[in-house]
């Protein structure tokens, strides 16, 4: 055997991880998130956010947590969305604010994968603290900011550790067919050797083929 794929629950997925003496490629948590920027447009954050939250709440791709800078004009906005759109919000005491529907965000729930109508949402100061809120609860799957700063974004896009990151683009995107690698195999969070979308050239290696005509190394 040369490799293992398990798909699986988190439980099965750890457990061939700690028990196999032959590489896995794991697939594991989409602990998603979505920061709302400053900068962001009002209209195309919101539509963002649902979409990633709701379109199908069961995927990997499905946004859990959405971060939003405190001086974003239209927090309101986008968690009424939520809530219209039928998803269970839980919140920070300053998100409860903005909606009545909103219940508590317990200390859990920024390390849960929903895959359910169900998202925590936080308010940041900045794009640095959004940066390190993933930092500590990100499962290294699946992140986005929704910005119109390209330095802001291109920040975000180099500094999160994540297998996939977006800009202004829905993180049910996070796909391998949507990314033209064909029929998908899993998405892997880990370094070795494949990342991200795994698709058949993920699992291929390299043979290097070298046709001299007498040539010798000095």
């Amino acid at each position: 055997i040369d490799i293992i794929i398990p798909r699986g629950g988190k439980t099965l997925v750890a457990r061939v991880q700690d028990d196999a003496r032959v590489p896995v490629l794991a697939h594991l948590d989409g602990i998603n998130h979505c920061y709302v920027d400053r900068a962001a447009d009002t209209d195309k954050a919101t539509a963002i956010v649902v979409n990633a939250k709701m379109r199908r709440t069961g995927i990997c791709g499905s946004t859990e947590t959405v971060l939003i800078d405190r001086q974003f004009g239209a927090p309101a906005q986008i968690v009424t969305a939520l809530l219209d759109a039928g998803c269970a919000v839980r919140g920070t005491p300053e998100v409860q604010a903005l909606d009545p529907r909103i219940t508590p965000a317990a200390p859990e729930d920024w390390d849960t994968e929903y895959l359910d109508a169900i998202c925590s949402v936080a308010l940041v100061d900045d794009v640095t603290e959004a940066m390190a809120h993933i930092a500590t609860h990100g499962s290294h799957h699946t992140d986005a900011i929704i910005t119109e700063d390209r330095q802001t974004a291109e920040a975000f896009l180099a500094g999160v550790d994540s297998a996939i990151v977006l800009w202004n683009a829905s993180t049910q995107f996070a796909d391998g067919g949507e990314f033209g690698l064909g029929a998908e195999i899993g998405i892997a969070t880990g370094r070795l050797h494949a990342r991200g979308p795994v698709a058949l050239e993920g699992l291929t290696t390299y043979k290097w083929v070298v046709r001299g005509t007498g040539q010798i190394r000095p």
